[in-house]
């Protein structure tokens, strides 16, 4: 019984760690080119967003945000950091932050 709690304790880990490895290598390099609050949506140039398939590097696209609060930390004209995800109403953005 230890050894299967043990066993299964070092799974969680190992899939926790290969998460958050994951979600590092999702980040993509962008511009923000317009933010529209009142429509909470945001315009960014950017590169390709390999977990959703996207592998041309230059487009620039509207994205919804999964919270709106996300579009008072960025203006036109920053370098950002962010990971996009496909979810029933379409492509958004789930985190962003400002590029070094």
């Amino acid at each position: 019984m230890t050894t299967n709690k043990l066993a299964a304790a070092t799974l969680a880990i190992s899939l926790l760690s290969s998460s958050a490895i994951f979600a590092q290598d999702a980040m993509v390099n962008g511009e923000v080119k317009k933010v529209d609050e009142t429509a909470k949506k945001i315009t960014l140039k950017h590169g390709p967003i390999k977990n959703l398939g996207m592998e041309e590097d230059g487009m620039t696209m509207v994205f919804k945000v999964k919270d709106p609060a996300m579009l008072k930390q960025v203006k036109a004209g920053d370098k950002v950091q962010f990971s996009a995800e496909r979810g029933d109403d379409g492509i958004a953005i789930t985190k962003i932050q400002k590029g070094k």
